[in-house]
């Protein structure tokens, strides 16, 4: 049958407006098969990185399985070297040498892998009513109402006066115990529902339960506290002092798990923001020798405001940098000056359930790709990097090239409120640098939802960056 001839007026419409598609009417039967593969891979790494720790550790697995050498400093290094770095097991640096030296730049993709959670206070225990709870201080910005009466497990580590340093992992196994956070029942919740969201689950009132069994063969007060004490002697060897010197992190326990009829989405604990954490470094892993040196950094201490030895404000990764520049002879600040880094972070998506917030025309929708974000903060763009029309010209050129399905992205209307990434202490270094990362629904809640097309086409995104000429 002869092909309708599109007139004028059709063929000026698809020249001048932006028409963007849904993901899956671009997808090839190959890219589907990729994609599903990709996905099936990220949901291991949540599952086995429910902390930043974790994920350092899981992270360097993968790339030691890929022929990454950790790096020291004055070691030689040549074009394609592959390259590690982990900063006090909570941050960690990877980078790939590239054929060109680093005066003309690098290729960078930021991520962090903290997430909100609940954190021990260094005097925890304590017993009451003949019931022991878990004193904690939440981390990050959380919704104290998202986290009563869900299962939580215990992840983190003890340091010890003697200077070892015990791992602790409760809740993961199938067949381990779990604990969870009381809340008042409706019968006696008459006062509670009247109070705002905010408010109804005051933030001293997140106590971990976790246990009620006396210890046996003792009439002594706070037998139930040390009975756990006792259980946790006996397996780690630690006493309620040893709490003192523990970072101890409560989390939910989810499993990453397909989402939906059609298994289109997952859900899982920590997509904000693993999955670009993930993105970048699968990126990375699989590169051969770029033509700039491509890095892949995995920051702490985002959800906190990047602070801390571990965070993107630290000067970990400017010295990881200068180590490698020093390897070349090449002055960091010409390295710098050149560079280019995709923070990857993940923006709010559009929820047709809370419309009043969002801004329909320039918020990220699931399965329309990667959203890029010329911009984060809050209100009048306070905190944020607003990157270059040039830089967003580039981006937009470098992922058409290579096939991204990719979108623009604000993170809900004007004065609804807004937030922030690294992109600006990556800006701060005089290094171009853009936001981009998945489109999320229910973000910071203890069970978040994303699409996989849109986390494959973030992953060919951070690809795309490192492989750019």
């Amino acid at each position: 049958m002869e092909e309708k001839q599109k007139s004028a007026g059709e063929l000026r419409r698809e020249a001048l407006l932006y028409q963007p598609k849904n993901g899956y009417d671009r997808l090839s039967a190959q890219e589907g098969a990729e994609m599903e593969a990709y996905c099936a891979d990220y949901k291991k790494f949540l599952d086995a990185g429910k902390t930043e720790r974790e994920c350092v550790a899981e992270a360097v697995r993968l790339a030691e399985g890929k022929g990454f050498k950790p790096f020291t400093r004055g070691m030689a290094i040549q074009p394609g070297d592959k390259l590690y770095r982990v900063n006090r097991g909570k941050s960690v640096m990877l980078a790939v040498v590239g054929s060109k030296p680093l005066s003309e730049g690098a290729s960078i993709g930021a991520a962090h892998i903290d997430s909100p959670r609940l954190d021990l206070k260094p005097n925890p225990l304590y017993e009451d009513g003949e019931l022991a709870f878990f004193k904690t201080h939440y981390y990050g910005g959380i919704r104290k109402y998202q986290w009563v009466t869900i299962p939580l497990e215990l992840h983190g580590v003890v340091a010890l006066k003697d200077g070892t340093t015990v791992s602790v992992s409760i809740g993961a196994g199938a067949d381990e115990p779990r604990f969870t956070i009381d809340d008042l029942l409706p019968h006696l919740g008459a006062e509670q529902s009247k109070k705002p969201l905010g408010e109804a689950i005051p933030g001293e009132s997140l106590n971990i339960l976790v246990g009620s069994r006396p210890f046996e063969d003792d009439e002594g007060s706070d037998r139930v506290k040390l009975a756990v004490l006792d259980l946790l002697n006996q397996k780690y060897g630690i006493v309620e002092e040893d709490f003192i010197s523990a970072e101890l992190e409560v989390v939910p326990a989810f499993q990453a798990t397909d989402i939906g009829f059609d298994r289109s989405l997952i859900g899982a604990y920590g997509h904000d923001d693993r999955v670009c954490a993930y993105a970048c470094l699968a990126g990375l892993l699989g590169l051969g020798t770029p033509e700039h040196t491509a890095v892949c950094m995995l920051a702490d201490k985002e959800e906190i405001g990047s602070t801390g030895v571990s965070g993107m404000k630290s000067a970990a990764f400017d010295t990881f940098m200068s180590d490698l520049c020093d390897a070349q002879r090449v002055p960091l600040k010409a390295c710098y000056e050149r560079s280019f880094c995709l923070s990857a972070d993940v923006t709010a998506a559009y929820d047709p359930n809370f419309t009043e917030v969002y801004e329909k025309r320039n918020s990220a929708r699931v399965n329309y790709g990667v959203g890029l974000c010329k911009y984060t903060g809050s209100r009048g763009k306070s905190g944020a990097s607003d990157a270059s029309a040039e830089l967003v010209g580039w981006v937009r050129k470098v992922l058409d090239e290579a096939g991204v399905v990719w979108q623009m992205a604000e993170l809900g209307k004007v004065d609804a409120g807004g937030g922030g990434t690294v992109a600006c202490y990556m800006a701060e270094r005089d290094i171009d640098t853009l936001d981009a990362g998945v489109p999320v629904l229910s973000m910071h809640s203890p069970f978040e939802t994303v699409s996989k097309l849109d986390c494959y086409m973030t992953y060919r995104a951070a690809k795309a960056v490192y492989e750019s000429k």
